[in-house]
């Protein structure tokens, strides 16, 4: 059997076709195309993307349908065993590597989040219950967080991994609270040090195992995917160190089925180097006998519409940045947000706010949604 009859025989497991007619079909523009994905798997079908071996009229539709018919396990590809290999033989996220993530993604241009994120540059799941655009679906989150700690005024919060410092400002704004948020980040921590100007907010460029203060509560927002599995019991040490001891400590995080060490390769070389989605697994045996878990909340469902949003600013809005960047840079950024949201939309991928506290919220923690 030809490479390009077995790539054929698994796309009919899952109803798409090759050259066909439907927004979810793919068209093939270069045959080599399927020994090459056979052999390199992920990286090889992201890779074969941005060159323009292959167009999809919706690629979120199209890894929606690979991925809810588990073709990725199917095609292993040798770039995926490396990565793991790579991962059980070192540590991806020591604090010098763990730069690499801020250099490669977040620094690359605050223009360019300006124009796909919300008007507060939420970089994160959105909450969308009772909302009908991406700012108040932002909002809903950052007030969730702070309804979900009990935040109140004069209170301390630390964030790690702050981003452009929304979550600081909402805290500060709203709750009255003093911020202190750290980011590995260059670029962000310029342009948070402007969004936050007169308020009760620190924003540093500092490694969350550089810490050693005590704050009120401690928040993590999509942040916890950098960590990597050989630094999780370290980094849940660091966070208890780090907090009062009636405090909680709020979660932010993708979350996977399955555990894993090696990262996705594709997006580990174009998109968040040496990054890694956790498991509730891993994330349970790292908190183990150091936290007590009050709350779990899935709403995973919701990074799906949020993405496509991001990604529907980023098309309408790249004729404004595309002098800076290239149209394989498109296609990388576009592949990244499209495949993204198919894997949330196939329920692949998860997204995860838990709640924790050093020894069990008194009287018991009361869930909030």
């Amino acid at each position: 059997m030809s490479s390009k009859e077995k790539i054929q025989k698994l796309l009919s497991l899952v109803d798409i076709k090759i050259n066909g007619s439907r927004d979810w079909d793919i068209q093939v523009y270069n045959e080599k195309l399927y020994s090459r994905v056979l052999a390199g798997g992920a990286l090889a079908l992201g890779e074969s993307y941005m060159d323009g071996w292959w167009d999809c009229k919706t690629i979120d539709q199209f890894i929606y349908r690979t991925l809810r018919g588990d073709l990725k396990e199917k095609i292993i590809g040798i770039p995926l065993i490396l990565s793991t290999v790579k991962a059980k033989l070192l540590n991806l996220q020591t604090t010098s590597r763990s730069k690499e993530v801020g250099k490669k993604h977040y620094d690359i241009g605050n223009n360019l989040y300006k124009l796909m994120l919300n008007k507060e540059l939420n970089y994160s799941c959105a909450c969308w219950k009772n909302a009908k655009n991406l700012d108040k679906a932002q909002e809903n989150k950052l007030d969730l967080i702070c309804r979900k700690i009990g935040l109140k005024k004069g209170q301390s919060v630390l964030d790690i991994g702050c981003g452009w410092g929304s979550f600081a400002k909402h805290a500060a704004r709203k709750y009255k609270a003093k911020v202190v948020g750290i980011t590995i980040s260059k670029e962000q921590v310029k342009l948070a040090k402007e969004n936050c100007k007169g308020l009760p907010i620190e924003i540093r460029f500092q490694d969350y195992r550089d810490l050693n203060e005590k704050f009120d509560y401690v928040v993590s927002i999509g942040m916890f995917e950098h960590v990597g599995t050989k630094n999780y019991r370290n980094y849940m040490k660091i966070v208890k160190k780090c907090l009062k001891d009636d405090g909680l400590f709020l979660l932010h995080t993708i979350g996977k089925n399955k555990s894993s060490i090696g990262g996705d390769p594709w997006f580990n070389k174009y998109i968040f180097p040496n990054s890694l989605v956790p498991s509730a697994q891993q994330i349970t045996k790292a908190a183990e006998n150091i936290f007590v878990m009050e709350d779990w909340h899935n709403f995973g469902a919701y990074y799906d519409k949020t993405l496509m949003a991001w990604y529907n600013n980023f098309k309408k809005n790249w004729n404004k940045i595309k002098d800076c960047y290239d149209e394989r840079f498109y296609r990388m950024w576009a592949f990244y947000l499209l495949s993204c949201a198919g894997a949330f939309r196939a329920r692949h991928l998860q997204l995860w706010q838990i709640v924790f506290s050093k020894n069990g919220y008194e009287g018991g923690y009361n869930s909030i949604r």
